[in-house]
């Protein structure tokens, strides 16, 4: 952490002043200059936002080693994924990734509010809820190259892997199911009466079937400790969201239900841990459920490395969508906006933030060469874990 001199602690305490209203709009801007106009009218807007929707701005009350953490766990989903990406393009990888890269403030933010014993429900494209969930790097790389000492042993690949000891019930290739899911362990919950929280992660496309549908009807009528998180990148696999609703805010459906709907920026970490601190506090107090609905965009395709390169960020050339789409939407990058604000409100150097993302570029190639050492699983494992103890008998037709 940056605690520098006393003028360093001054600005830093003045940006936070300004944030929860101490300082003149005019003079918090100024401070922000070194940004440009639009940064600091974003960063001004956004405390103003969450002021108006939550009554507190509870990103102001994170210290600064929460912060760097949020900023290190965005990292390493990136850089994570990055990776995956170009073990894809350089052959031999087995089974189907679909790529997070672009949404990272959504999972930390998410995930930041949370404690350990709470649950989470993923899908898909969960590499990132895991990772910010507390999930091993080298583990789900060995898991997702079919190792056997992977997370599941090599027998899930990238779209299976769970832990429990960490409230991580797993990721899931059924469209919406993981909202069920956490409902389900919502209901748990509410039996035990314990205080924990139960959140579900799904795309634009999850509300779609009945999944979403049972998981709020349920959660409304018994005041479920569940927050449905809607991450809408703009596409189900190939097709436009705005083409096939109705509605351009999503979490407007939840309101159907009876059951309080959030918008945020997907692409802000702190606007996201606003929205999902309200949530979690509401829901551990007996206030019932909430879905909030992300706005936020994948710098992939829907699966695979279609389009992309080694070394190089985006996918391009895909036929639904333009490249100038693209660009536009890398250049909202979540990482590279939170590594501004950081910097500006003295909560990192340039240097310091430099030396986490080498750091973590370093965790990450440790990860894969774990990976790559590891032993594959032995042909007669396959018979294992069919039941819930011992093995299938081997028998010859």
């Amino acid at each position: 952490m940056h605690h520098g001199d006393s003028q360093g602690q001054s600005t830093q305490a003045e940006t936070r002043r300004a944030a929860a209203g101490g300082l003149s709009r005019r003079a918090f801007v100024q401070r922000l200059g070194a940004l440009g106009a639009g940064t600091a009218a974003a960063l001004g807007s956004r405390a103003e936002s969450a002021r108006a929707q939550y009554g507190v701005n509870w990103s102001d009350q994170l210290p600064a080693d929460q912060l760097v953490a949020m900023y290190t766990d965005m990292l390493k989903i990136r850089l994570w994924e990055t990776k995956v990406k170009d073990l894809i393009l350089k052959g031999g990888f087995r089974g189907v990734a679909h790529l997070y890269v672009g949404e990272e403030a959504i999972a930390v933010g998410i995930c930041r509010a949370l404690r350990k014993d709470d649950y989470i429900a993923s899908t898909h494209r969960g590499h990132g809820h895991l990772i910010a969930k507390g999930g091993d790097m080298a583990k789900m790389l060995a898991e997702i190259t079919h190792k056997a000492t992977g997370y599941c042993k090599g027998y899930g690949g990238s779209l299976h892997i769970t832990d429990v000891s960490l409230g991580i019930l797993g990721m899931n290739g059924i469209v919406g199911a993981a909202h069920l899911f956490a409902a389900g362990a919502a209901y748990g919950i509410k039996v035990r009466g314990t205080d924990q929280v139960a959140v579900s992660f799904g795309g634009d496309g999850s509300l779609q079937n009945s999944f979403f549908t049972s998981a709020a009807n349920a959660a409304a009528a018994w005041k479920l400790p569940w927050i449905g998180v809607i991450e809408n990148n703009g596409y189900q696999i190939w097709v436009r969201a705005r083409e096939v609703y109705g509605t351009v805010d999503l979490a407007k459906r939840a309101e159907g239900f009876g059951i309080e709907g959030r918008v945020v920026d997907g692409n802000d970490v702190l606007a996201v841990y606003n929205a999902a601190k309200y949530a979690v506090d509401k829901a551990r107090a007996g206030g019932g459920p909430t879905v909030i609905e992300c706005k936020t965009y994948r710098w992939y395709d829907h699966y695979g490395a279609g389009g992309a390169r080694i070394g190089v960020d985006g996918a391009f050339g895909l036929g639904y969508r333009s490249d100038r789409e693209v660009r536009d939407w890398m250049a909202k990058d979540p990482i590279r906006r939170f590594r501004h604000f950081l910097i500006s409100d003295r909560v990192l150097s340039v240097e310091q933030a430099d030396k986490i993302e080498a750091d973590v570029a370093k965790a990450v190639d440790e990860a894969a060469a774990f990976a790559e050492a590891q032993p594959v699983p032995k042909p007669e494992d396959g018979l294992k874990n069919v039941f819930a103890q011992g093995a299938v008998p081997l028998r010859n037709v």
